[in-house]
C-alpha cells in the first residue's frame, strides 16, 4: 500500500478522534482501512507461504494453513 493512503488513514483517524468526520470522510475511512488490511494479509500470507518445517530427520515441508475446510 502506498505510504500516501497509509498517511491519509492517519489523518482521517486523528481526526476523527478531534472534531469527527464527514459522511464522505468516514466512507473514504472504511475504504481505505479495507485496502489496507487485504494488503496487510496478502503480505502475511507470503511471508507465511514462504515458510518451511525442519523435522529432526531433516525433512522439510510447507507449513499449512491450521483451520483447513476439511468438511466438503
Amino acid at each position: 500500500m502506498e505510504q500516501k493512503k497509509i498517511d491519509r488513514i492517519n489523518f482521517l483517524a486523528r481526526k476523527k478522534k478531534a472534531e469527527g468526520l464527514t459522511e464522505e470522510e468516514t466512507q473514504e475511512q472504511a475504504i481505505l482501512r479495507k485496502e489496507y488490511v487485504a494488503a496487510f494479509r496478502a503480505s502475511l500470507e507470503s511471508q507465511l507461504a514462504s515458510i518451511r518445517i525442519v523435522e529432526p530427520d531433516g525433512t522439510k515441508h510447507k507449513l499449512g494453513k491450521r483451520h483447513e475446510n476439511t468438511d466438503s
